[in-house]
């Protein structure tokens, strides 16, 4: 009969995709940060310039922002604060900016103790 494997066709399917949600999830919540960013305090946005640390930063053509989650979002959707990291390329044009959550923030913190 054909549906006496459906049993355990249905545990393997489920079990399957129970573990790619949960490894999903696991490797969410480690991002890598760049290792050549620096690191400030995003206090405004005014296309196409963002305040970093107090100082007025152009973004570059093509920049792309991370939010906290790791999503990508466009510039109308920065925070008036946040933490941040950010890369810049040849220019000296923001190319890349992360949303730190405060996990990172303290990690930040401590790895410059």
């Amino acid at each position: 009969m054909p549906f006496d494997r459906f049993p355990s066709i249905l545990s393997a399917l489920l079990l399957s995709t129970w573990l790619a949600l949960d490894c999903g999830l696991a490797w969410s919540q480690l991002r890598m940060l760049p290792t050549n960013a620096k690191r400030a305090q995003l206090t405004g946005y005014q296309n196409p310039v963002v305040i970093l640390g107090g100082e007025a930063r152009r973004l570059a053509p093509g920049a792309v922002i991370f939010d906290t989650h790791n999503r990508t979002i466009t510039p109308g959707f920065l925070p008036a604060k946040a933490d941040v990291v950010y890369t810049v390329d040849q220019t000296g044009s923001v190319m890349r900016i992360y949303l730190l959550t405060p996990q990172e923030t303290q990690r930040l913190d401590a790895a410059r103790r």
